[in-house]
């Protein structure tokens, strides 16, 4: 089945453009002019009437679970208060029996962002108020802190002895007993209290996620949802999706694995599996959580936090530990990816990846996800041993408002170093971390262009040395992510011999004013040569 594209202005590298592109089943085989490829045979012709087409972009990194629980999860995100999540919850509650039953269980509240009553963390006395009855947990827009109902800890033997698991905190109040605060692997850990999704439930909900980021132009995802914090993703049920042609959004799986008896699972028995075989889903690197976040404060920092000194971050993986496993994913030959947000997380997990490089280079690429809070000797060093590193530059929203309380200057300025780390020539990608933030990749886009948040401040942007250009951000959503999942030769350009997948615009991006990069939409997502949502 051949079929050509026509009328367009495809986007094949920096300044330069095609109007057509020939398909043969899910392939290019041909890039030119409408004239010259007219001439060619096809079986059908699609006139894309001057619109502006992008590589199929592709999501370094996020969580589809997590995405797709929120619809059948209360929505805490455009919470200003304690007062109107207390609200919000009961009425949640009372709304929806039968999803309320067995406990409650979401994410999506910032305390930075409330404007009245006190600006702070939860605790057990604020989420007694929804119920005492069911167990509760609540949390952070992070997933690396949250609330808990005394209901919760009853059922999960907390007192104030109850040691933490390893890698996290079980907080105390004045009085020395549990104020209901848990962070780090400890949220794990109580969530364990409440029963996952059914099979039929993860599949339906997963699903509707997928096409919804076909929605907002993806047609690949890099998904962290086997064995990981805060997610409901399982092998069957992401098998189950592909198996029955759901979806046709590419996924690349993230997988959470802390013992070579786990990693072994992966490469002998998950990667027999005849789905993997048809490209559409595919397995990946191995996932590792080093720290928190920045607006929970539990992300390593060197130095402690500004406002906090003694305050240095929780460390969910010991050193010691993490060398054994990238060394364990290393000689499996398997690509290890990490949760590094602090500065120490980041030296400590680039020391670690050297220990297990193969040949003495990055031949796995080993990588950094988020990757925020660096001084300059640290992104050298990012970029002298070729280390990978998945930015999510759409936490500059958020994180612009506290990054100056939370770290001296000298060091917010290297910080968010999308434009150095790119000069340096480290490989990059980006993606949003879904849900902690929208799937959209324009706002992405635009703020890693504009260093700006959504309303369009700082008016010249938040240290705009480090802004990048639009082909620079593009790229990196496209042939950057397509580096760190292998497949530099199969996605992410309009050549011949790749994978006809394609991101239709309703605006020219490369000529519309910056701060309307944000407010793009997809008129059309191809995958594969075939149409994964059109917009009338």
């Amino acid at each position: 089945m051949r079929k050509l594209l026509t009328g367009g202005k495809f986007y094949l590298e920096r300044e330069t453009f095609a109007e057509a592109v020939l398909i043969e089943d899910d392939r290019i085989i041909a890039v030119g002019s409408d004239a010259s490829l007219k001439d060619e045979s096809y079986d059908e012709m699609v006139d894309l009437g001057g619109k502006t087409i992008l590589p199929g972009l592709n999501d370094s990194h996020c969580h589809i679970s997590c995405v797709g629980a929120a619809y059948l999860q209360v929505d805490l995100s455009a919470c200003q208060s304690i007062e109107e999540i207390i609200t919000i919850t009961k009425t949640f509650i009372e709304e929806n029996p039968e999803l309320s039953q067995n406990g409650i269980r979401t994410m999506g509240w910032n305390q930075d962002l409330f404007t009245s009553g006190e600006k702070r963390i939860l605790n057990v006395h604020d989420v007694d108020r929804i119920s005492t009855d069911i167990p509760i947990i609540l949390e952070r827009v992070c997933g690396h802190i949250c609330a808990v109902n005394s209901k919760a800890l009853e059922m999960k033997n907390v007192t104030k002895d109850t040691p933490a698991p390893r890698g996290g905190t079980i907080e105390l109040d004045e009085n020395g007993q549990p104020n209901g605060i848990l962070t780090e692997n400890a949220v794990q850990w109580i969530e364990e209290i409440i029963p996952n999704y059914t099979t039929e439930q993860k599949v339906s909900f997963m699903s509707k996620a997928l096409n919804y980021a076909a929605s907002v132009g993806l047609t690949s995802v890099q998904s962290n949802d086997i064995a990981a914090p805060n997610t409901y993703g399982d092998f069957d049920s992401i098998r189950t999706i592909y198996e029955n042609n759901l979806t046709k959004v590419r996924f690349r799986h993230q997988m959470c694995a802390y013992s070579a008896e786990e990693m072994d699972h992966i490469v002998h028995v998950e990667a027999l599996e005849p789905i993997y075989e048809k490209g559409y889903l595919t397995l990946g690197p191995i996932k590792m959580f080093k720290d928190g976040s920045l607006g929970a404060k539990t992300a390593m920092m060197r130095d402690g936090y500004l406002d906090e000194p003694d305050n240095h971050g929780v460390c969910a993986l010991d050193y010691d530990l993490q060398v054994e496993l990238v060394k364990l994913a290393s000689e499996r030959g398997l690509q290890v990816v990490t949760h590094v947000i602090g500065d120490q997380a980041i030296a400590e997990t680039v020391a670690a990846y050297q220990e297990g490089f193969v040949n003495g280079r990055n031949e796995l690429r080993h990588g950094l996800i988020h990757c925020q809070i660096t001084d300059r000797e640290l992104l050298q060093k990012i970029s002298d041993k070729d280390i990978a590193v998945f930015f999510q530059p759409i936490f500059l929203d958020y994180d612009m408002t506290i990054l100056e309380d939370r770290v001296e200057k000298a060091l917010a300025e290297t910080s968010y170093a999308f434009k150095t780390l790119d000069d340096l020539g480290a490989p990059i990608g980006y993606g949003t971390d879904a849900p902690v933030e929208d799937l959209n990749p324009f706002p992405t886009i635009y703020a890693a262009v504009t260093r700006k948040n959504k309303n369009g401040e700082p008016k010249d942007g938040f240290y705009p040395q480090e802004c990048v250009d639009i082909y620079t951000a593009i790229d990196a959503y496209t042939i950057g992510s397509s580096y760190l999942e292998f497949m530099e030769k199969d996605k992410g350009r309009i050549a011949p011999g790749f994978l006809a997948d394609f991101t239709v615009l309703d605006e020219d991006i490369f000529t519309i004013p910056s701060d309307e990069i944000k407010d793009i939409k997809p008129r059309m997502t191809i995958i594969g040569g075939e149409v994964a949502y059109k917009r009338d």
